[in-house]
């Protein structure tokens, strides 16, 4: 496993809220800033030249917004992981943002310690959500005509564990794995061993799906 830090490119139109990110995040020796970006065309430049492995992306910017630069970067540079982070939750900037690419959904009130991890859980190939983000997308999921629903999916060849169900619900919410370690008493480890074996089961390629294939199968 590679031991270098995670490479980070904050892109943000205030600068005084990018110079906060950059001193929380520079005490870590697993993260590094490498570059700031004070809108979307200036980020895609400055990530053709630093390549940043996670770029923090503010959504509302002038000259190019975040969601138009999401999508232009995940096509130049498919390897970066984009996590929204803005002050906005309204069901337009989420569902865009996440059509466009983004990895995560954060809000600018998030604590520190939710930020790195999920800073760290892109970098994993991890999907990051708000909770109140990843409600949004089960509540919408919900309430699709069935005319528009996807096909449900066939029943579980493998059945979840009751511990993989209890996991399952707390990814659903927009968990960590540290945060569902902590509320279910297990090492965060085990928790990830968890998380593969409930993506596998429900053959989804990340967390949001495997929530919203879950709420298909009467799962939550």
């Amino acid at each position: 496993m590679s031991t270098e830090p995670v490479r980070v490119l904050l892109v943000d139109d205030q600068s005084l809220f990018r110079e906060a990110l950059a001193v929380l995040l520079g005490v870590r020796t697993d993260i590094v800033v490498v570059g700031e970006a004070g809108n979307g065309d200036e980020a895609l430049r400055r990530a053709a030249e630093l390549r940043p492995d996670v770029v923090l992306m503010d959504l509302r910017m002038p000259v190019l917004d975040g969601i138009a630069a999401t999508r232009r970067l995940r096509v130049e540079q498919p390897g970066v992981r984009v996590i929204a982070l803005t002050t906005f939750d309204d069901d337009e900037d989420v569902f865009a943002a996440l059509r466009a690419g983004a990895v995560g959904y954060l809000l600018k009130d998030v604590s520190s310690a939710r930020l790195v991890e999920a800073v760290l859980g892109a970098a994993r190939d991890e999907s990051v959500l708000q909770p109140s983000v990843a409600a949004k997308i089960v509540a919408r999921f919900a309430q699709l005509p069935e005319a528009d629903a996807p096909p449900r999916p066939q029943p579980l060849v493998v059945p979840l564990s009751d511990r993989e169900l209890d996991v399952l619900r707390l990814v659903a919410d927009g968990r960590t794995n540290r945060e569902i370690a902590t509320e279910l008493f297990l090492a965060e480890g085990t928790v990830k061993n968890h998380v593969t074996n409930v993506l596998a089961k429900l053959n989804a390629r990340d967390r949001t799906q495997a929530a919203l294939r879950a709420r298909a199968l009467g799962l939550l």
